[in-house]
């Protein structure tokens, strides 16, 4: 069994990414991991201020939800970062989640594994590269972390597309196969 935090950066209503982040993590409950789900929907985040206090500190200076997040992420032996794809990379909330989390360069860590699940209008091939460079920069960052996998779903503009049986049942079998 292992923790696991899903981190879903979406903030619109309804959003395909975070459907098919719910199912990811009720397959890997059903595989029998302990899974904590956070959505940044409803979390308040500002800019990192690149004071590097944190170094020195092992939590950032700045008032907010990042140190609760942070603390999730590195009491978790894996994370699983949901995105929408914009642009070809990664939601910005998303992208100041990471920079926020600078605090777990100098901290001892449980996290050794990290996802990606990530959900594009586009489905290219090749949609989702600049996401998982973004993501694999965070990752190189640790040693001994890998990045192990991308869950790709394409083709999902509208709201509530991901509702589909078919990749309701895909996001599950990803979820229980961590």
């Amino acid at each position: 069994m292992k923790k696991i935090a899903i981190i879903s950066a979406s903030l619109r209503g309804n959003s395909n990414s975070e459907i098919l982040a719910s199912q990811f993590a009720q397959g890997a409950i059903e595989a029998g991991h302990d899974v904590e789900f956070v959505s940044l929907k409803d979390k308040k985040l500002a800019f990192c201020a690149g004071c590097m206090a944190c170094q020195k500190m092992k939590k950032c200076v700045i008032s907010d939800d990042a140190n609760q997040i942070a603390d999730i992420v590195s009491s978790s032996d894996a994370v699983v970062f949901v995105t929408p794809v914009y642009y070809y990379s990664i939601s910005g909330q998303l992208k100041t989640l990471i920079d926020r989390m600078n605090c777990l360069y100098v901290r001892e860590n449980r996290f050794k594994e990290v996802y990606l699940l990530c959900v594009a209008a586009e489905d290219e091939e090749f949609t989702p590269d600049g996401a998982r460079k973004a993501i694999q920069g965070w990752v190189d960052c640790f040693e001994g972390v890998e990045f192990v996998n991308t869950f790709f779903f394409g083709g999902l503009d509208k709201a509530g597309e991901a509702k589909k049986e078919e990749l309701l049942a895909e996001a599950k079998e990803c979820g229980k196969s961590l």
